[in-house]
Parts: C-alpha cells; structure tokens; sequence
C-alpha cells in the first residue's frame, strides 16, 4: 500500500511515519485490495485534552473509506483510528464479497456471509422510503436554520450564492458544513 503523510502545523517524524505505517499495513488482512492511504496528522494545544488527530482516507476499489481520531498523541490517535478502519474495511469486505457472489450467480437471493469466526454481515439495506423535497433558493445560512428547525442533521437546498443543489450538515464539531458538485 502507498501512503500519502500531510502534517497541519506538525512535523511528522521517522517514527511517527514509521508507527503508522506499520499499524497500517495490518488493513491488509482484513481487505487486500487497498490501493492507497492518505494520513493528516495535526496538533491543536488550544485547552483540549485530546490535541493530537488523525484523519485517514483508504482508496479502494469502487469507492474510499474515511476516519479520524483523536488522541493524547500522534501514537494514540493512530490506534484509534485504526480500530475504526478495521471495522469499517470488514463491513465493505463483507458487502463486497456478497456482490461479488450476487454476480456470479443467475438467481441472487439475500444471505449472510461469514467474514470471521462469528461475525455475519447482512446484506445492504434496502430504499423503504422515498420522500420528495422543493429545492427552494436560499443562502446556506437560511439552510442552516431549516435544518435545525426539522431537527435533522443535514438539509437538501439549492445554493442562491452559487445556484448549485447543496447539502449543509452538521458536523461533530458544531458547525456547518456544505456539499456542493464539484464542476467538470
């Protein structure tokens, strides 16, 4: 696997690189098709007690997986994280090796498939509801506030600064933030 290290107002030292990597390369027996890592490492002392964080993005085959953590230091945040990823790669090798299957038969009917000793993966969930939404023109501070108002954690709207259908959310931190397409 390829790794990619970006330090945020933090150097990243051999050791450091050196942790990581080896906690990293563990991913593999738990999917061995990884393409590549990206790993953010930063350092925030502002009265949090918690100040070192890892973000972690894996490429994989049709689509990524993304975590972060943080941690009393660099050390810690990447065992964290790498708990994370563990469960997360488990949950998509499972889904995947179902598609997989689902390919290779004529008639695909839904089972669980066995990954580890015990641990089952269930088939994708299903689409049980579709609601429909008017895309009203509006600043992503009005989005803002009828999200809050619905008590949901994101809003579908259309950006009037930008004219672009957007997604604002509401992040762990507190704050927002917005989705929008990228142009191609």
């Amino acid at each position: 696997m390829e790794y990619n290290f970006i330090g945020r107002d933090l150097e990243i030292t051999d050791a450091m690189r050196s942790h990581a990597e080896d906690k990293f390369d563990k991913l593999d027996r738990f999917f061995n098709q990884i393409i590549d890592a990206k790993v953010v490492m930063s350092y925030n002392s502002k009265g949090t007690s918690t100040p070192a964080r890892v973000e972690v993005q894996l490429n994989i085959p049709n689509g990524l997986l993304r975590a972060e953590e943080n941690g009393v230091d660099t050390y810690a945040a990447v065992d964290l994280v790498l708990d994370k990823l563990e469960r997360q790669l488990k949950r998509y090798k499972g889904k995947w090796e179902v598609r997989q299957q689902r390919q290779q038969q004529e008639d695909p009917s839904p089972f669980l498939t066995l990954t580890d000793e015990n641990d089952y993966v269930e088939e994708p969930a299903e689409v049980v509801r579709v609601k429909q939404h008017v895309l009203r023109p509006m600043a992503p501070e009005d989005a803002a506030i009828q999200m809050d108002g619905l008590g949901h954690d994101f809003y579908l709207f259309r950006n009037s600064e930008t004219d672009k259908v957007s997604v604002i959310y509401l992040r762990d931190d507190g704050n927002y933030g917005v989705i929008e397409p990228a142009n191609r």
